[in-house]
């Protein structure tokens, strides 16, 4: 059984940085694509971030190129999630997915995490 668990969410303020893991146990990780949805209250899930097995292919939302960065650590089993230069509608509970391939593209998410709250003061 896979299970992807979140970690590192928190209370920031505007323009402060926060770095969110998800350690997943259980199957290959280094085998799957890894990626990062938020859902804001009252708002559906959104793609924010993905990485292909290896950590070298890596897709954004317009929405936090340039300030979030996503990587991705086989040897640890963990995909991470680096949010520089907050923004208050970044709020959000986080969530870490596991693809069903090793590229995003054409893939579906299979495995989800409970989800970390972030929330960015104004």
């Amino acid at each position: 059984q896979v299970q992807l668990v979140e970690s590192g969410g928190g209370l920031v303020q505007a323009g402060g940085s926060l770095r969110l893991s998800c350690a997943v146990s259980g199957g290959t990780f280094s085998s799957y694509a890894m990626g990062w949805f938020r859902q804001a209250p009252g708002k559906e899930r959104a793609f924010v971030a993905a990485t292909d097995w290896s950590g070298s292919y890596l897709l954004y939302a317009d929405s936090v190129k340039g300030r979030f960065a996503i990587s991705r650590d086989n040897a640890k089993n963990t995909v991470y999630l680096q949010m520089n230069s907050l923004k208050a509608e970044d709020t959000a509970v986080y969530y870490c997915a596991q693809y069903s391939g090793n590229y995003p593209r054409g893939n579906e998410r299979r495995y989800w995490g409970q989800g970390t709250q972030v929330t960015v003061s104004s």
